[in-house]
């Protein structure tokens, strides 16, 4: 157990690889129930998640889910979050633990909308049901056809005999379903998802797990990848930014830090010998300091060391090779294509990955 966000967390229960390759063969169980709930309601609720979001919730259908972020006015981010559309005019936005008194605030300054506003935290339990075979573990506990929900899609039913969303999302780079309960239901719904999936072999899993698991599908961590300092452009997660909505709160700088171009920006890299490029290391070419290491760590399932790191625009190409500052000596390292892992797709006829979210993004 550890801190982590104002929580007690689990870091691990039997180990990072073993819960680490549980999800990427079988399934895993995480309780995430630290992540905060913002809800905003009312006629001027999507006026208001549109002024504060990059990404366009306009498209968002009932039963959809979305990428996107909270940003300053100079473009950087407050927080990645995910926007749940659960009414016409009701929105659900789940964000990082230790922002959402941050985001809350944040949101609530640029409600001029009348949007009521509230940060719903204490209402929700949250637990994470991720791997190949996470839809089958899920589906005996569930009163209805989980092949029905779509990649990025949620529905309202009962996990358990209690009340709750479903939504088919998670931070692993496999598939698998975040479920939302109330809190007094969390204990019994995990004990339930661990006995149905006693057949399976699933394991919990703790944070280790899922940020090794994260980083390998190339996911962003606040205050690693993304933070106050850093753009969705420099950040590869361009894609998620909708310039052609009306204004939105940072539209104007990314519009300029377009125009002027991108001085850094992040790149996957892999180790070429022994050592690993952990967070805030160095990397150099040709002796010259040209960017930092802000994630590193082994990958369990591919059997690699590999990071993700900021670097000079000049830089990214892959195939580059640089130099991590590991402690005193410089190890080498090589630029490569991200994600480092990319699941199979699935069957045909089951739901179809959306590129636009962050498990399919480059």
């Amino acid at each position: 157990m550890g801190a982590f966000g104002g929580w007690e967390m689990p870091i691990e229960y039997t180990g990072i690889v073993r819960e680490h390759l549980a999800v990427r063969t079988r399934v895993g169980l995480f309780d995430v129930s630290h992540m905060g709930e913002i809800e905003i309601d009312g006629p001027g609720s999507l006026a208001l998640v549109q002024q504060v979001t990059c990404n366009d919730a306009g498209r968002l259908r009932l039963g959809q889910i979305q990428y996107s972020a909270l940003l300053t006015e100079q473009g950087t981010f407050v927080d990645d979050i995910l926007v749940h559309r659960l009414e016409e005019s009701r929105f659900l936005l789940c964000v990082n633990a230790g922002n959402t008194g941050n985001d809350f605030r944040h949101i609530c300054r640029q409600n001029r909308f009348g949007a009521r506003v509230t940060d719903a935290s204490d209402q929700y339990a949250q637990l994470a049901v991720q791997g190949p075979e996470s839809e089958q573990v899920l589906q005996s506990l569930v009163d209805l056809d989980l092949s029905e929900i779509g990649y990025y899609r949620f529905r309202s039913g009962r996990v358990q005999d209690v009340r709750g969303l479903i939504a088919r999302t998670g931070y692993t780079g496999e598939d698998g379903f975040e479920i939302y309960v109330p809190p007094t239901a969390a204990e019994a719904v995990w004990e339930g998802l661990s006995r149905a999936g006693r057949s399976r072999e699933l394991l919990p899993a703790g944070l280790g797990a899922r940020n090794t698991l994260r980083l390998e599908a190339k996911m962003a961590l606040y205050g690693h990848e993304i933070d106050g300092e850093t753009t969705p452009w420099e950040a590869g997660l361009g894609w998620m930014v909708r310039m052609d909505k009306p204004d939105f709160t940072g539209k104007a700088a990314l519009a300029a830090q377009l125009e002027a171009g991108v001085q850094k920006k992040l790149v996957g890299f892999e180790m070429r010998g022994p050592g690993i490029g952990r967070d805030g290391y160095d990397v150099l070419r040709n002796g010259q300091r040209i960017g930092w290491v802000t994630s590193g760590s082994p990958a369990p399932f591919l059997r690699k060391n590999i990071g993700l790191a900021y670097v000079n625009e000049g830089e990214v190409f892959p195939g580059n090779r640089l130099d991590i500052q590991v402690r005193k000596r410089l190890v080498p390292a090589e630029v490569v294509k991200t994600p480092f892992y990319r699941r199979e797709r699935r069957r045909p006829g089951g739901p179809r990955p959306n590129p636009e979210t962050p498990h399919e993004a480059s």
